[in-house]
């Protein structure tokens, strides 16, 4: 029997197959939370049963159309920069012949990524500070006055994604080094005997080569939409710019946590998964459609 032959695959398997079924699959029992009014005196299966309540109060509470546009608007702007950039780097990155430059670079780009979000948004608040900051005395210095940055609504979103961009992308950048790293040299190695520029090369060969990967990944993106990360955001929040900052997970957390409305962010949070869901079956199905490359 295959089981027989092949019995240490199936028990390295085993492992992580237990450990979504505990950690993934099995919480998510407690999702009829959103459909009954909770009580922790009577538990889960002995609060009311009241339907779609929550969810009728969340579409028509006055936050929700801010706390959707927050929330879409934020994930666009990061998918977007997030998005371009490390394959903008990959592709610099694969150009470069001298190899000791090329490990340096891959260093300091991947560096960031492995700083705490709590760090990262410590660095930025104090990079930003009004009072001492580095890019406040920048100013200063050159006959300005100080910015609060973190006070201006609309520079907000700017410096959430923009320093988002700075953490993840070089790491980010790896998995289209790898793809460029399938490219064959004789490929390469003709097209500069025809005569074929840099930018001609990146765009006949470099470019097709990663498309798959590329795809793939702008699949996942927008299926993650939604999921907008809530620890930066929570630190980056003051009473200055939530009309802005505000979104769904933060919004969840607060009436979760901090109001006790568990039911009621429960409901929350299901319909946010639901729309990055729906988001991902609907990018997945024009991606198969489009081209080749597709999730399933």
């Amino acid at each position: 029997m295959t089981f027989c032959r092949q019995w240490q695959l199936y028990m390295m398997v085993l492992l992580p197959v237990i450990y979504i079924l505990i950690f993934a699959y099995g919480p998510m029992g407690g999702v009829v939370v959103a459909f009954k009014d909770f009580s922790i005196r009577r538990g889960i299966m002995g609060s009311d049963w009241v339907g779609l309540k929550y969810f009728k109060q969340f579409l028509s509470t006055p936050l929700f159309y801010n706390l959707l546009r927050n929330t879409i608007i934020i994930s666009l702007y990061g998918l977007i920069a997030g998005f371009v950039m490390p394959i903008i780097l990959a592709l610099c990155l694969n150009e470069i012949k001298n190899i000791l430059f090329k490990k340096t670079v891959q260093m300091i780009t991947y560096f960031p990524y492995f700083i705490s979000t709590v760090v990262m948004v410590g660095i930025v608040l104090q990079m930003l500070n009004l009072q001492g900051g580095f890019v406040n005395n920048l100013i200063t210095l050159l006959g300005g006055k100080p910015i609060n940055f973190m006070g201006i609504p609309k520079l907000w979103r700017h410096i959430y994604v923009w320093s988002g961009v700075w953490q993840n992308t070089g790491y980010g950048a790896i998995i289209y080094i790898a793809a460029l790293s399938g490219v064959d040299p004789q490929l390469i190695e003709s097209a500069v005997i025809d005569g074929a520029s840099r930018i001609q090369r990146v765009r006949h060969i470099d470019l097709p080569a990663i498309a798959p990967t590329v795809t793939i990944m702008l699949i996942l993106g927008i299926g993650g939409i939604m999921n907008v990360g809530f620890e930066k955001v929570y630190l980056m929040q003051n009473n200055l710019n939530l009309d802005v900052s505000e979104i769904i997970s933060t919004y969840v957390y607060k009436r979760g946590l901090q109001h006790y409305q568990y039911s009621y962010s429960t409901a929350v949070g299901l319909f946010n998964s639901i729309v990055n869901f729906i988001l991902l079956l609907i990018a997945n199905t024009v991606a198969r459609r489009i081209g080749e490359s597709s999730l399933w």
